[in-house]
């Protein structure tokens, strides 16, 4: 009790910043990915070279560049004095941006891939009985799509539930602002509380575990759909 207590800024923080995250991304992803889905435009592949660049970029080369445009120097210290502040960087707005341009491409990947394997017949036959797009976006393509939003939402929250590289980087280690789960175990591990580290990092495995069971079985209902 006395370690929840001690760390419940941190999960509560965490939490906050995964959901408010991945609603972002899922609201900004969909029109994405059904572009990406069904354009034949060749900026489809430098759009998605983009997307999926924090697959093989290192989070301290991203959250660096971060830390430079959400700082004083950059629009982060632009746009902060609006409502008082100083700069985004080693604030809870400048951790959301960073989470949403990290975890992107782990919402919009199944999504673009939910979205190809309908295919256009669903599309053409709500046209066929008198839908405008977004009816039967709303009606046909949203429903047959929902395995890829949950495969989505729970790569995306999750991905940014165990963030560190990035989140150090922009955020730093501020107790109840900026400072998350996965810095909370570093913390502990630079003061020698392996037993406080152990806990967390065990309840944080178990929770990717469930995760990726509920990721594999939304992609195993992706490939029923029938195009």
């Amino acid at each position: 009790m006395t370690l929840f207590l001690e760390i419940w800024p941190a999960i509560r923080l965490t939490l906050t910043l995964a959901f408010v995250t991945t609603l972002i991304l899922v609201v900004i992803g969909t029109p994405l990915a059904w572009w990406l889905a069904r354009s034949k435009s060749r900026w489809t592949i430098i759009v998605n070279a983009l997307i999926a660049l924090p697959l093989v970029l290192p989070p301290t080369v991203l959250g660096f560049y971060m830390l430079i445009l959400l700082g004083t120097g950059g629009p982060g210290g632009w746009l902060a004095p609006l409502w008082g502040g100083r700069s985004l960087a080693f604030t809870f707005p400048g951790l959301v941006i960073g989470s949403v341009l990290y975890s992107l491409p782990f919402v919009v990947q199944p999504l673009r891939n939910s979205f190809a394997a309908i295919g256009p017949g669903p599309l053409e036959a709500a046209y066929s009985l008198g839908l405008d797009f977004r009816k039967a976006f709303a009606l046909v393509i949203l429903p047959l799509a929902r395995p890829g939003y949950l495969t989505a939402a729970v790569l995306g929250f999750s991905h940014t539930v165990g963030e560190f590289g990035v989140v150090m980087m922009i955020g730093g280690n501020i107790p109840g602002q900026t400072k998350v789960l996965s810095i909370a175990i570093f913390d502990y591990v630079e003061q020698l509380r392996w037993t406080e580290a152990h806990i967390i990092a065990f309840a944080m495995l178990v929770f990717a575990f469930v995760a990726l069971a509920l990721t594999m079985s939304a992609d195993r209902s992706i490939t029923r759909i029938q195009p």
